[in-house]
């Protein structure tokens, strides 16, 4: 173990660790990346996220690298299949709404031509920049947060609520909220990777 300042949130798992210092808070821009993240922020809903990440390969597995063109044609066969897949979370309601956001996505992709656009227009285009000392400062939903959740509802999305779309932003690096203390805050203002 080094001894790197990071958000308390990270703990000592290594994976965990790892996610924190190579991926979140960065901005990410790829429309296919976006939402994969976006569904994986929604399968954690009720469970902690490092749940979730140590099956995100599972996840990729399962879901065909979550290609939105294969997903939003799933069938009542393939549904069956990730409900006995060990390596996702094995809800029914968590894997239709993956089917159904693929086919919100694709609605999306259609219409503006970029999912990342229109995701990103909700910070006008570029990360907020926050300056927490700790954890307790960091909120779990913002107005911000709120609007996406409400507009990508709107969309068809489901799992989207202002909670999951706040931990999603924070993910993709729309909100910088390493705690100014760590190690990864000045890098993840600049939007350096890891």
């Amino acid at each position: 173990m080094d001894n790197k300042k990071r958000c308390l949130w990270c703990g000592t798992d290594p994976l965990y660790i790892e996610y924190h210092d190579q991926e979140w808070g960065v901005p990410e821009y790829d429309d296919q990346q976006l939402f994969a993240k976006l569904i994986l922020d929604g399968a954690q809903a009720g469970l902690s996220w490092i749940t979730i990440l140590r099956k995100r390969d599972g996840y990729f597995t399962a879901f065909d690298q979550f290609d939105p063109e294969k997903m939003a044609r799933y069938d009542d066969a393939k549904i069956a299949e990730l409900l006995q897949n060990p390596g996702i979370v094995r809800n029914k309601l968590k894997v239709n709404s993956a089917i159904k956001n693929a086919q919100a996505y694709l609605n999306i992709m259609e219409e503006t031509g970029s999912f990342s656009t229109f995701l990103w227009q909700f910070v006008d285009g570029r990360p907020i920049q926050n300056n927490w000392k700790t954890m307790e400062e960091v909120p779990a939903q913002t107005e911000i947060s709120q609007a996406m959740s409400k507009t990508l509802k709107k969309r068809g999305f489901n799992f989207v609520g202002p909670t999951i779309t706040y931990a999603f932003m924070q993910a993709v690096g729309m909100v910088n909220d390493h705690l100014i203390d760590c190690f990864r805050h000045e890098s993840c203002r600049n939007g350096e990777a890891g």
